[in-house]
């Protein structure tokens, strides 16, 4: 075990620039996710863009006023459509009816921006929701306006809002699902006509009834890739959704050519079949995928689902039952046993075990009574709260985790921008490699029709979109898993550059003790009995505040000691207090406070001695009348939490180096450490310091994650690789760190790491996927290998597979719980 004294270092500090979120509507693939980034890093002010193809958002930062309206342009000048769903400033959502068509749409939108205040307006049909950020806006107003339009319109609450996505995201699944049914239908004729062909059955169907069946599925299902791919190229580039329209048109209109140029009486033969199942095959790909990867927002639809929507409050002596969304700052909530509690709060009658599991992470319910603080969403168990509301709708705890977990999905961890670069150059490259296949065979075969479906086989089986979905998809499962045990992430940089942590830094006091004193030790004079002891310290300290005397008083409930008659009272400021207590003139304090008054014991020098090397911190009991003498010692210390030792076993059981950090004597700091099996202690460490021991430590080669839940703790949660902040201590902590942990439970900090690492691990093996997939099938495609219904297969399951993968993480758990 390594000692070590810390310099005073003071961290520098960071100011974050305004951030806005935007939806963006038509990204099909990786290569998407460049060329929007592109395009928005032009806008004058901003600073940083991060696109997420998974969430279909993209996070922009900006220096100064946000340009949101330079960066709506942008995104509809790259061919996407841009949903705006979060900006800095005011937001309003407006439930708006009467609407039929995307004119009608455009009508509201025009509208609504013409309000004062508005910065931007987005009309979603299909939700029938208008989202309106901007400054001092006026619901009234904002109202008018709608209606004056010809609608109807009425404000609901941000809850309310976040309800429309699943539903959407439900009847977009539906509707992808009836179009691979009808695609099915009508291409099941084609397959089996040309198995029977193979099979020397001669089943093929006449040309033009092949022609009839596979046109509807060319460009009415297939409508979606050609207007894509209209967009892309517009813009400039490709995307999946090109390849896949050049790919099937060339094999469509070489069969209508064949067709066409046909000698009468003679059969040729045609590919209408491959044009029909490559697109049915695309479309099943695209709706298993979309089903997957509403899978990977289970976690916000469980934490969205916990809120309940009604609350019963006591109102001028009565309880009324009220929507959640009336319930004000104030009021008192009444929960019964078994429902969830509704707002946060604060318990002012009864008491209850409240079940916290799906906020904390923690099995077993807590036990509530007179101020207890409660948290929204959770369930009150057996007994009825009254409880005084603290926060509600966006202010309340839940509202704070699922901005979070939604704000830690929609970035972007640091090696995505790695792929996104290849990704940029992509489909150019397989458009060169389709070009230069069609070319060679040609050249060698001087068969045209064998080139173009050759060529068609490259030009399907190379899936962008495996490469775009293997990081977000994993990292949306991973920080989702993580939230429902009580690990909150900020973002994808954090749970990235987690996996990598070789040291982690505690702070002692809250973190691996309790942070309350207990009293561990009586040693009595000699002759003299513990009980009396403890009943003289507490009878002086029975009306002090000091975290001392409330462990005193605590020693002597939990022992049945009663408090004795207390008078002439006296504090003696920094050295104790005295007071005559039964009939006895009595003294408590510091060893300063003996040797003023005269007062000695060997034995109990001793004693004290090697309490204070062991880290407790000694007070003095004397008598001063009718006799004066030493009465005895009173230990204290801090509690060290029964789950750290377990904490610091699973860190070494990961390679993991585990430190000490305290302002505490190098005693006590080292007996915590023996303790817990800590590898290396910096102790009286001055609030100020800490960074400066991050920083050493980082010095000396180790990436290091700094634990901590107090003020002083922030400058060194900023200077770590990882920050990790207990939700037990400050706000201050939580906002500086990277990663939050709902409950005060040290494991959490390995279950961290270890979700970072699995979570990395998944998006490793989703890029390989990714990469093996194009980087075997193009060039079997390209050599013939392949035929364009097998590498339309193919491609639909790199997708589906690389998600699936991702997927796996749901059913993480920190070890040790």
């Amino acid at each position: 075990m390594a000692y070590t004294a810390a310099q005073d270092r003071s961290a520098p500090r960071e100011q974050a620039a305004s951030e806005v979120d935007i939806g963006i509507g038509g990204m099909t693939c990786a290569s998407c996710v460049g060329r929007v980034e592109q395009a928005i890093r032009k806008v004058p002010g901003v600073t940083d863009v991060s696109v997420n193809l998974a969430t279909e958002k993209a996070r922009i930062a900006f220096q100064g006023t946000p340009n949101t309206q330079g960066v709506v342009e942008a995104i509809e000048a790259a061919g996407y459509e841009p949903l705006l769903s979060q900006l800095a400033g005011a937001e309003l959502d407006l439930r708006v009816e009467g609407m039929t068509c995307a004119s009608c749409v455009g009508r509201v939108e025009k509208a609504l921006r013409k309000v004062p205040g508005v910065a931007e307006a987005t009309v979603n049909l299909a939700t029938e929701r208008a989202h309106v950020v901007g400054q001092g806006l006026d619901a009234a107003a904002l109202v008018e306006a709608v209606e004056n339009a010809g609608y109807t319109a009425s404000p609901v609450t941000p809850d309310q809002a976040a309800t429309a996505a699943p539903d959407e995201a439900q009847n977009r699944s539906r509707r992808d699902l009836h179009h691979v049914l009808i695609g099915a239908a009508l291409s099941a004729p084609l397959v089996v006509g040309m198995i029977g062909d193979l099979l020397g059955l001669h089943m093929m169907l006449p040309g033009w009834v092949q022609f009839a069946l596979a046109t509807p599925v060319q460009f009415w299902l297939g409508w979606r890739f050609y207007r894509a791919a209209y967009k892309a190229v517009r813009a400039g580039t490709g995307n999946m959704d090109l390849l896949v329209a050049l790919g099937t048109s060339a094999a469509w209109g070489l069969s209508v050519y064949m067709l066409l140029a046909a000698p009468a009486g003679v059969a040729p033969h045609l590919y209408f079949e491959a044009s029909a199942v490559l697109i049915t095959f695309v479309l099943l790909g695209k709706w298993l995928e979309s089903r997957a990867k509403g899978q990977t927002a289970a976690a916000i639809r469980a934490l969205m689902g916990l809120r309940p929507d009604k609350a019963r409050v006591r109102r001028d002596g009565a309880e009324i039952e009220v929507p959640v969304g009336q319930v004000t700052v104030g009021d008192h909530v009444v929960v019964r046993p078994g429902e969830r509690v509704p707002v946060d709060g604060r318990v002012v009658e009864g008491a209850s075990s409240v079940d916290e599991s799906m906020l904390t992470g923690e099995p077993l319910p807590v036990e509530k009574g007179v101020d207890a603080k409660v948290t929204g969403g959770s369930i009150n168990v057996d007994g009825l709260l009254v409880i005084e509301t603290t926060a509600v709708g966006s202010e309340t705890m839940l509202s704070k985790i699922v901005r979070l977990v939604e704000g830690a999905q929609a970035s972007k961890a640091p090696i995505q921008r790695t792929v996104d670069r290849v990704s940029a150059v992509f489909v150019p490259v397989v458009l060169v490699i389709a070009a230069i296949t069609f070319a060679a065979w040609w050249g060698l075969t001087g068969d045209v029709e064998t080139a173009i479906i050759t060529a068609v086989s490259v030009l399907v089986i190379a899936c962008p979109c495996a490469l775009g979905l293997a990081t977000p998809t994993a990292i949306m499962v991973g920080t989702g898993a993580a939230a429902r045990r009580g690990i909150l992430i900020k973002d994808a940089e954090a749970l990235e550059r987690a996996h990598a942590v070789t040291a982690v830094a505690f702070d002692k006091t809250g973190t691996l003790t309790e942070g309350k004193p207990r009293v561990t030790d009586l040693v009595p004079a000699k002759g003299l009995a513990e009980a009396e002891i403890l009943r003289g310290a507490v009878t002086l300290q029975q009306g002090s505040e000091h975290p001392l005397a409330h462990a005193v008083r605590a020693r002597a409930e939990d022992e049945g000691v009663s408090v004795g008659a207390l008078v002439d009272f006296k504090a003696l400021a920094g050295r104790g207090v005295s007071g005559v207590v039964d009939g006895r003139s009595l003294l408590l304090g510091t060893k300063r406070l003996m040797a003023e008054t005269g007062l000695a014991d060997a034995v109990l020098v001793t004693a004290a001695a090697g309490l204070e090397s062991s880290g407790r911190t000694v007070s003095w009991l004397a008598e001063v009348a009718p006799e004066k003498r030493v009465l005895g010692l009173v230990a204290f210390g801090d509690t060290v939490k029964e789950s750290a030792r377990v904490a610091v076993s699973k860190l070494h059981e990961q390679g993991i180096e585990a430190v000490m950090v305290t302002g505490d004597s190098k005693g006590a700091a080292q007996a915590v450490a023996r303790e817990l099996g800590i590898d290396q202690v910096f102790a009286e460490v001055l609030p100020g310091d800490k960074a400066e021991v991050v920083a050493t430590l980082k010095r000396e080669g180790k990436v290091v994650a700094m634990v901590g839940d107090g003020i002083n703790d922030a400058p060194a949660l900023a200077a770590a690789d990882v920050g990790i902040a207990m939700a037990t201590g400050t706000d201050v902590a939580m906002h500086t760190a990277g990663v939050t942990l709902m409950r005060g439970d040290p494991v959490l900090v390995g279950g961290s790491i270890d979700v970072s690492r699995r979570t990395y691990a998944k998006i490793k093996q989703g890029l390989f996927w990714a990469f093996a997939y194009n980087v075997i099938g193009i060039p079997l495609a390209a050599l013939g290998y392949l035929s364009p219904v097998l590498a339309g297969a193919a491609m639909a399951l790199s997708s589906v597979s690389v998600v699936l993968n991702a997927l796996t993480l749901r059913g993480w758990k920190p070890r040790g719980l």
